[in-house]
C-alpha cells in the first residue's frame, strides 16, 4: 500500500467514529480489490488496538456487506465485489436543478447535471455511472439506473386550464405533473391534492398523473396539516378494518390474566405528563423496603399484550412506526381506543404494564432490578405543572413520594453527568391556537425539574433493559435485541464547530471522548442566556451523529451509554413493542430472534421517525409564517442563525426564521466565507457574522412554500423593536 495512501486511511480512523471507519474499511479494499480481509486483520492494518472499535470493525464489514459493497468469500473473510464505474447512491436535488448522489463508498457526493439524471427525483435510491474522476475535481455521474422510487404519491396544488391542468408539487421535484382533465378527480383549479405519476415517457419533459385525493382548499387549517402529512408519506387517517379490529378489544382484563402478573396494585403509583396529553405510557410508583431501600417502579403501557404479531392492529402499527406531532394535533401510531383507551395508564382504573422495578439506597445506587409482566393501579394524574408545584413549594397530594422521587432523580442525573452524558435541552416552540386553527401567540416550553424527574428513570430503565440483554458474562454473542444507538461525532465537524465559538470566547477540549462531553456541558451552562445561545446550540446539535435503531450495538454517544434502548413508549414508538415481545421471549427462555429480519424493522422504524420529525417541523414552519403574515414591515430584532451564498438566515426571539437575501444587500458585494460562517463586503468589508444580532423587517410570508423574507431594517436605535408576549407571560415581562 502506498504510504500517503495508508496514512490517508490512519488519519480516517483516528477518532473511530462510524462513518469514518466505514468510509476507511472501503479505502482499504478499494486499495486492493483482489485481497480479502477478516476483521482482526483489518483492526491491524488500521492499527486498532482498541477492543470495542475492533467490535465495530465486525458491524461495518456486516452493513457494507448488505450494500452489496463487500461479498463474504467464507465464514468471517469478506472481498470487494467487482465493479464497473457505476455505485449506488441517494439523490439530493440542489435548489439550481443538478443533484448530488451521496453514496458510502466516496467521502464527497457524486455530482449529476440536471440532463443526466433520467427522470431522478429528490430521495431515489440509484445506480451512477461514473465519468473519468480527474484529481482533486469533483465526482461527476449520470444516473443509468433508478434501483428504487422514494416517493409514490405527491402533495402540491392545482393549476387548470380548459382541456387540462397542471400539479405543482410542493418540495423539490424539479417537474410539474400533466393532469388531463378526466383524471382531476373532482379537483378545482387552486386546491390541495395528492397526484400520482401514471407514466413519464423517456423524452417527455413532465410526468403524465392523476389526482388520487383532493385535500380542500389551500389555506384552510385541516388542509394544510393533512398536506404535510401527505408531503411525508404519513397516514391521514385509519383503515375501516383497522379501527374495528381496534373496537372488538374488550375494556375488562380476564381475572386469570392478572393472576399471571406481579401484582403492583397496592403501592403508590402516579403518572406525570404534559397537561393535554391522553396516551399515558409510563408510571411511577415509590414504596420504602423493609431492607431500608427505596422501591422504584417504572410501569410501561403493555401494548405486546393487546396488539400481537401477524394481526391488522400489528401491521398497522409497524407501517406507522410513530406517532406524529404536529402543531395542533397527535396523528397516533394506534387506533384511539387502544392508545387514549385501554393502553393508557389513566389514573384510578387496573392497568396491564411491562414493568422495570429497581431497589434503589439513597444515593440512587441499584441493588436489585426486576423486570417483568405486571398489573398496576394508578392513583393520580399530575400534569408537569402539578409536580413541578410540589417540588418547589413542598405541598401538595402525595408530596412524599414525589419530593423523594425528585431527590432520586437529581442523584441519577448528577451521576450520568458525570459518566460524560452531554446535556442538550433545546427550547420548545408552542402556538395558542384558536378553534380554526389560526396561531394567536407563540410561547416557549422549557423542561424543569418535573420533566427531568421522569426523564431520569424512564433512562434508567431504557439503559438497564439493553444491559440485561445486551451484556453477556462470557464470550457468548447476545442475542438478538433493538439498541438505540448514537454514534460519536465527525471530527471534522467537531473542528469547524469549535472553531467557530472560538470566535465568542470559548473552546472545546477535544482530546478524550470524555474530555469532549464535559467541555461540551460547560459550554451549554456559558452560553445560557447569551445571545449566541442558540446559534451553538444548534450548531453543536449538528455536529453529532442522529441516533437510530439498530441490532448492532455501538452505544449511545450522547448519553455516554455502553446500551440503550427504548423500552418506555410502546404506545407511541414501534420499537418499543419490539423491544417488549423480546424481553418477553428471553424472559420466558426463548432462543435469540432472527437478526436480519429485526434490523430490517429498525431500519424502518429509524426511517418513519425521520419523516415524523421532519412534519413536526414543517407543521411548526406553517405556523410561525401564518403567525407573521399579518406583520409585513414592522421591525423586529434577531440572531443570524445561518450563512450562505444566496443570503442569511435570522431567527428572530419567538423563533421564527427568515431569510435576507444577497440581492437585497445592495450596498455592496458580499462574498460568501464558508469556513467563518459569514457574508463579507468585498469593498467596505461589512461583515454579517452567524450569531450577529441584526435588525430585520418582514417583507415577505409565503405560505405555500413556508417561508418569510426578511430584509435589513433602516439604521436606528432600538426602541422600535417589536417583542412578542404570550399572555401568561406577560406578568413577568418574560420576552418571547
Amino acid at each position: 500500500m502506498a504510504k500517503n495512501k495508508k496514512h490517508k486511511i490512519e488519519k480516517l480512523v483516528e477518532t473511530f467514529n462510524k462513518p469514518k471507519l466505514k468510509n476507511a474499511i472501503l479505502t482499504l479494499f478499494l486499495d486492493n480489490p483482489e485481497r480479502t480481509y477478516n476483521y482482526k486483520q483489518i483492526a491491524e492494518l488500521l492499527k486498532i488496538k482498541d477492543q470495542e472499535i475492533t467490535k465495530l470493525v465486525f458491524v461495518v464489514l456486516e452493513e457494507l456487506t448488505e450494500t452489496k459493497n463487500l461479498y463474504s468469500v467464507q465464514r468471517g473473510k469478506y472481498k470487494l465485489q467487482s465493479r464497473s464505474g457505476a455505485v449506488l447512491g441517494k439523490v439530493e436535488i440542489q435548489p439550481q436543478g443538478y443533484a448530488y448522489i451521496v453514496s458510502e463508498e466516496f467521502d464527497k457526493p457524486i455530482l449529476v447535471s440536471n440532463r443526466n439524471l433520467n427522470h431522478a427525483m429528490e430521495g431515489d435510491k440509484v445506480k451512477v455511472q461514473l465519468f473519468a474522476i480527474r484529481k482533486k475535481q469533483q465526482v461527476e455521474g449520470e444516473v443509468v439506473e433508478i434501483v428504487e422510487r422514494a416517493k409514490s404519491t405527491f402533495v402540491g396544488t392545482i393549476s387548470k386550464s380548459n382541456n387540462y391542468a397542471f400539479f405543482i408539487p410542493s418540495g423539490k421535484t424539479g417537474f410539474d405533473l400533466f393532469i388531463p382533465n378526466e383524471k382531476l378527480n373532482g379537483a378545482k383549479d387552486g386546491q390541495k391534492a395528492i397526484a400520482k405519476i401514471t407514466e413519464w415517457p423517456a423524452r417527455a419533459k413532465n410526468p403524465f398523473g392523476e389526482i388520487i385525493e383532493v385535500l380542500g382548499n389551500v389555506g384552510d387549517n385541516n388542509t394544510e396539516m393533512h398536506a404535510i402529512l401527505a408531503e411525508y408519506d404519513l397516514p391521514l387517517r385509519f383503515p375501516d378494518n383497522v379501527l374495528k379490529a381496534a373496537e372488538k378489544i374488550p375494556d375488562e382484563i380476564p381475572e386469570e390474566e392478572i393472576r399471571r402478573r406481579r401484582d403492583m396494585r397496592g403501592v403508590t403509583t402516579f403518572t406525570i405528563d404534559p397537561k393535554d396529553a391522553k396516551d399515558f405510557d409510563d408510571a411511577l410508583s415509590i414504596q420504602k423496603l423493609e431492607n431500608g431501600f427505596w422501591e422504584i417502579g417504572v410501569h410501561i403501557a403493555d401494548v405486546s399484550y393487546y396488539v400481537t404479531p401477524g394481526t391488522i392492529l400489528d401491521e398497522e402499527a409497524y407501517s406507522r412506526a410513530t406517532s406524529v406531532y404536529l402543531v395542533d394535533r397527535v396523528v397516533p401510531m394506534l387506533p384511539e381506543k387502544l392508545s387514549n383507551g385501554v393502553c393508557s395508564l389513566r389514573p384510578n382504573e387496573d392497568k396491564l404494564c411491562f414493568s422495570a422495578i429497581f431497589q434503589l439506597n439513597d444515593d440512587s445506587e441499584i441493588q436489585h432490578q426486576w423486570f417483568g409482566r405486571t398489573v398496576i393501579h394508578s392513583d393520580k394524574r399530575f400534569a408537569y405543572e402539578d409536580a413541578q408545584a410540589i417540588i418547589e413549594s413542598g405541598e401538595g397530594e402525595l408530596k412524599d413520594e414525589v419530593l423523594t422521587m425528585n431527590r432520586l432523580a437529581i442523584k441519577l442525573r448528577e451521576a450520568r453527568f458525570k459518566h460524560g452524558s452531554i446535556a442538550f435541552e433545546r427550547v420548545e416552540v408552542k402556538f395558542e391556537i384558536d378553534e380554526n386553527g389560526k396561531p394567536l401567540s407563540v410561547y416557549f416550553k422549557e423542561a424543569k425539574e418535573s420533566n427531568q424527574l421522569v426523564e431520569e428513570f424512564m433512562l434508567l430503565a431504557n439503559k438497564r433493559v439493553a444491559e440485561f440483554i445486551g451484556k453477556t458474562d462470557d464470550k457468548r454473542a447476545a442475542k438478538t435485541f433493538v439498541y438505540r444507538i448514537h454514534d460519536k461525532p465527525d471530527p471534522e465537524k467537531l473542528m469547524n464547530f469549535n472553531h467557530f465559538i472560538h470566535k465568542f470566547g470559548y473552546i472545546l477540549q477535544l482530546g478524550t471522548p470524555g474530555q469532549i462531553s464535559k467541555s461540551m456541558n460547560l459550554l451549554m451552562t456559558n452560553v445560557k442566556g447569551k445571545n449566541e445561545q442558540n446559534v451553538i446550540e444548534t450548531l453543536a446539535i449538528r455536529t453529532m451523529a442522529k441516533a437510530v435503531y439498530s441490532t448492532r450495538n455501538i452505544g449511545h454517544y450522547g448519553l455516554s451509554f455502553e446500551y440503550y434502548t427504548h423500552f418506555t413508549s410502546p404506545i407511541r414508538r414501534y420499537p418499543d413493542v419490539m423491544v417488549h415481545r423480546l424481553l418477553e421471549r428471553y424472559l420466558a427462555g426463548g432462543k435469540t430472534a432472527n437478526s436480519q429480519k429485526y434490523e430490517d424493522m429498525c431500519k424502518h422504524s429509524s426511517d418513519m421517525e425521520n419523516k415524523a420529525a421532519n412534519a413536526e417541523r414543517s407543521s411548526i414552519k406553517y405556523k410561525q409564517v401564518e403567525f407573521m403574515q399579518d406583520k409585513i414591515g414592522q421591525e423586529f430584532s434577531g440572531v443570524i442563525s445561518g450563512v450562505t451564498d444566496w443570503g442569511i438566515y435570522v431567527e428572530l426571539e419567538n423563533k421564527c426564521e427568515g431569510m435576507v437575501s444577497v440581492s437585497t444587500l445592495d450596498d455592496d458585494f458580499y462574498i460568501f466565507d464558508e469556513k467563518n460562517y459569514c457574508l463579507i463586503g468585498r469593498h467596505a468589508h461589512r461583515k454579517f457574522q452567524l450569531g450577529d444580532v441584526v435588525q430585520v423587517e418582514i417583507a415577505r410570508a409565503n405560505l405555500e412554500k413556508k417561508q418569510l423574507d426578511f430584509r435589513l431594517a433602516k439604521e436606528k436605535n432600538s426602541e422600535g423593536t417589536k417583542q412578542f408576549f404570550h399572555p401568561e407571560n406577560k406578568k413577568k415581562g418574560r420576552r418571547l
